[in-house]
């Protein structure tokens, strides 16, 4: 670190949460409330904080900061909720409704259920503007661009308020000649709109994939100019010497402008940087296969490591729209600690996917909340203090708790109000264990191989009951675990993902040089980009990939390679590499099949100065912490048990636990079920263990 400070920002649903590092390695965590109407408001509120605790003017943190970052949710709520701007879309003319046809089938799931509605298209029929042009398969022109047609979408765009275009033209990766003229007609008829050309923002084989994601990208863009706007605007305003800058959904941060660019890099921007979190807090135990999990107040968030490397997706469908950049695998559930519970017509009891929020918040937040939530259960099962949250900054009401579980679920089902309590907690325990089964048995993995890290405020209430049902033995769980993402966010490198279209055989010396020659031609593009950060080419490192595929299959697989020249000498490897990734993802290889490259992939990092590792030394001892007794409930008889609670703030290095117990923690409760030992790690980081007797 160059200065005092480094400052992480998560938004969330609920809770924005912000990890303030030193350069001594002291890491401190504030929450404040979200405020979904005016992101930057919960932002002020946050610093008002940190401000108040250091005894220092929120100026003085911001201005001795060598980085501020912000990881929002603002994109992908405007995703959800259908909320992004006015869009149009330029296409080749015949191709207005490949964003409807959607490759000829529904999404996985729903391929075959005619009832099921199709998805709202982000641009509607009559603001997709057909063009007369036609780029062949090798790259030439059949049809040229008329120009006529561009400038009467233009037209009808202005006419229509319009303020963002996508244009996607038919085989644009190998002429974009025709998308750039295009632009510049747009640029000069409306010169207030933001525009993304397909080419330039997702330059890879598949128009429908490309189309799909540079509208996505227009839909969202107006949205972040605005709020990364306001940001710069407030952070620059408080004296900050660097540029804000924002996590992407690939892993990584950039400046704002690039936010506004590729706003699509934004839809996923808070779960990104928990693998990153997971992997640092484990690294004290040696540990490479990592589950990580995330239960915020509106949801639970799911990524896996293996061996160091978390998996990423390209080309899926995310909230039923395609988007083709390189985003972290998040599986993303409707349970947090706002999940309601509620009874279906059968008369059976569910949890969620519909969440209180922040306002008006669970029952027990006394803001107007009236149904039973994922936190009012944990009240009457006695692991919440009624005392409240946030070290008290946020008072709960353990009455009006009761009485929406009473009212809701305990009375319509006939039964007492802890064995329903203790019903919600294992429905939405269990629809997170599906979650968790859906990135690991369905991808062919053993969760039992993993360890499990907890993250977000509400998880560390529910770890052990997750770990029993999944059958993990090891849990790591960080003193920072409600700011988890907040601290991925502060030990994160600069990341930028490009692309290039380059479908060739690898049969022939022509080949090879084509491959490597654009290699070259990306990652000048991105140390460019980097150089414009304020990188020295010393602090920058390049991680490439190509598709490959068989000749005749129809879907590649993704395969990573060093930054070596590509020449007939190399070739080998990278083929001999494709065959073991193919084997690993589909059991078999053909070693005597020709191998074709699709498109490849340069990821560039600008290498970031990491904060010095937190260091608990000695304090406390579970004995000297014992804050006293609450009943609490670990069955689904409802019976109550005599439970001991800690104060995990005094704990010291080396501090055992046993389960039973309770260790409230300033942002979050950590609920050692019976059977299970916790014992604080010098990193800050408690390893819960299973009792292997436990059954036996």
């Amino acid at each position: 670190m160059k200065s005092e400070y480094r400052l992480g920002i998560d938004a969330g649903g609920t809770f924005t949460d912000f990890v303030l590092a030193d350069r001594e390695g002291q890491v401190r965590l504030y929450k404040a409330l979200s405020t979904p109407q005016d992101p930057t408001l919960a932002i002020r509120n946050g610093l008002a904080l940190i401000a108040e605790d250091l005894g220092v003017p929120a100026e003085q943190v911001v201005s001795n900061c060598d980085l501020c970052i912000n990881g929002t949710t603002v994109g992908l709520n405007a995703l959800i909720q259908h909320k992004g701007a006015k869009a149009g879309l330029i296409c080749t003319a015949g191709h207005e409704d490949s964003l409807e046809i959607r490759l000829g089938h529904k999404e996985d799931g729903y391929r075959y259920d005619p009832e099921y509605p199709p998805a709202t298209m982000l641009v509607p029929r009559y603001l997709r503007k057909g063009i007369r042009e036609r780029i062949l398969s090798d790259g030439s022109i059949r049809e040229p661009l008329n120009e006529d047609d561009v400038r009467a979408a233009c037209e009808a765009f202005k006419a229509e308020g319009v303020e963002t275009v996508a244009i996607s033209f038919v085989w644009s990766v190998l002429h974009p000649a025709h998308e750039a003229r295009a632009g510049q007609i747009v640029r000069e008829m409306m010169p207030g709109v933001i525009l993304t050309l397909g080419s330039e923002l997702y330059p890879q084989v598949r128009e429908y994939t490309r189309t799909s994601t540079a509208v996505v990208n227009a839909y969202l863009a107006p949205i972040m100019k605005r709020y990364v706007a306001a940001v710069d605007a407030y952070f620059q305003g408080l004296g900050a010497k660097q540029p804000v800058r924002y996590y992407q959904s690939n892993g990584g941060l950039a400046i704002g402008q690039a936010m506004t660019d590729r706003s699509v890099y934004a839809i996923n921007s808070g779960p990104a940087s928990a693998p990153a979190a997971g992997l640092y807090v484990c690294e004290p135990f040696g540990k490479t296969d990592v589950i990580t999990v995330d239960m915020g107040g509106t949801s639970f968030d799911i990524t896996l490591t293996k061996d160091g490397s978390t998996n990423i997706n390209k080309n899926i469908d995310f909230l039923r729209y395609r988007i083709g950049v390189p985003m972290i695998q998040v599986e993303t559930l409707g349970a947090g600690g706002g999940s309601i519970g509620w009874i279906d017509e059968m008369g059976l009891m569910q949890m969620g996917p519909q969440s209180a929020g922040s306002d008006p918040g669970p029952a027990c937040y006394g803001q107007g909340g009236k149904l039973p939530t994922v936190s009012d259960a944990n009240i009457v099962l006695g692991y919440l203090n009624p005392d409240g949250l946030v070290g008290g900054r946020l008072p709960l009401d353990a009455g009006k708790a009761r009485e929406a579980v009473k009212t809701h679920l305990a009375d319509p089902l006939g039964m007492s109000v802890e064995r329903a309590a203790y019903g919600m907690f294992t429905i939405v325990n269990a629809n997170m264990v599906n979650g968790i089964r859906r990135v690991t048995v369905e991808r062919g993995y053993d969760p039992r191989d993993f360890v499990l890290v907890g993250a977000g405020g509400a998880t560390a209430a529910h770890i052990t009951a997750l770990a029993d049902a999944m059958g993990i033995d090891t849990i790591v769980l960080p003193k920072l675990a409600s700011g988890l993402c907040a601290f991925g966010q502060i030990i994160s490198d600069v990341k930028y993902n490009y692309m290039a279209t380059a479908p060739l055989r690898l049969d022939n010396a022509a080949a090879y040089a084509r491959i490597d020659e654009l290699f070259g031609q990306i990652e000048a593009q991105g140390m460019a980009h980097l150089k414009t950060d304020g990188f020295h080419k010393k602090d920058t490192r390049t991680q490439r990939s190509l598709d490959m595929r068989y000749v005749g299959q129809v879907h590649e697989c993704t395969v990573e390679i060093d930054t070596f020249k590509v020449d007939a000498k190399s070739i080998a490897k990278v083929i001999e590499a494709f065959h073991r990734r193919h084997e690993q993802l589909y059991t078999y290889a053909e070693p005597h099949s020709t191998v074709e490259v699709v498109n490849i992939e340069s990821t560039v990092y600008g290498l970031v100065d990491k904060p010095e590792r937190m260091i608990i030394g000695h304090g406390a001892t579970p004995e000297k912490a014992l804050k006293g007794h609450r009943d609490a409930v670990f069955s689904a008889d409802g019976k109550r048990v005599k439970t001991p609670i800690y104060d995990g703030t005094p704990l010291g290095a080396g501090a055992t636990i046993k389960g039973p117990a309770v260790i409230e923690e300033v942002t979050t409760t950590i609920v050692i079920e019976p059977g299970w030992t916790a014992r604080l790690n010098e990193s800050g980081s408690y390893l819960i263990t299973r009792d292997h007797k436990k059954g036996a």
